[in-house]
């Protein structure tokens, strides 16, 4: 998409466009346009995806924006949810998922597809993923069944896993959420292990540098040494 913002005569030293990122936020952002909420769930822009676009009148800024909402509608449109590990994917098997070269019998299972991308990015991790939904979490009316567990669960007795490795949210809903699975997987004789605890207790997976995340996960250990600790 290739998009031309003109040039309106303004002085050498002034920027005709800013684009700030990330943007910390501690709530949502209306846009004003009821269509670029919609892509949101009608609340706006959400904490952690925002990013801030200045400059002065006529440098094209709510142009740029009417027409990344127009992108932003379409990929909605042409993605879907894959059929194997349930991360987001244009196609009913990501590519990921039918990467032969992956290890097929060791499983990653992460709260949403952001962490996909951010254990992706280390390339510490080769073999595939499965994608929860979210964490369980009382308080907010998410329990087991809002999530793909039992897909999971029977993943792992269907493909003949040997590894599954925990890569949730050091905070007390990934706690819970690792312990539950933990449960429902340990009859199956599976080797369940969890990430190194570099990451600081009460993050977010997302928010770790890779060098961080790239070092958890090479240095995983069993799931039952952190529970009998």
């Amino acid at each position: 998409m290739q998009l031309n913002l003109g040039q309106p005569k303004v002085n050498n030293k002034t920027n005709i466009l800013d684009i700030e990122v990330p943007t910390q936020l501690e709530e949502n952002v209306v846009s004003g346009f009821a269509h670029v909420d919609a892509l949101f769930a009608g609340d706006g822009i959400t904490p952690s995806t925002a990013a801030l676009v200045t400059g002065i009148p006529g440098a094209g800024k709510t142009t740029l924006m009417l027409q990344l909402a127009d992108a932003i509608h379409n990929l909605a449109e042409q993605t879907t949810l894959c059929s194997q590990c349930h991360s987001l994917s244009d196609t009913p098997i990501c590519s990921i998922c039918a990467d032969g070269r992956r290890d097929a019998l060791t499983l990653c299972v992460v709260e949403d597809v952001r962490d996909v991308l951010a254990l992706e990015n280390t390339q510490a991790f080769r073999g595939r993923y499965h994608v929860l939904g979210g964490l369980i979490s009382p308080m907010d009316g998410m329990g087991p069944g809002d999530l793909s567990i039992d897909h999971l669960v029977e993943r792992v007795a269907a493909e003949g896993i040997t590894e599954v490795l925990f890569a949730l949210s050091t905070t007390m809903e990934g706690d819970t959420t690792a312990f539950y699975l933990y449960r429902r997987l340990q009859p199956l004789g599976v080797n369940l292990t969890v990430m190194a605890r570099g990451l600081p207790v009460g993050d977010a997976l997302e928010y770790a540098d890779e060098r961080t995340l790239s070092r958890a996960v090479e240095q995983r250990v069993p799931y039952e040494q952190t529970i009998k600790g």
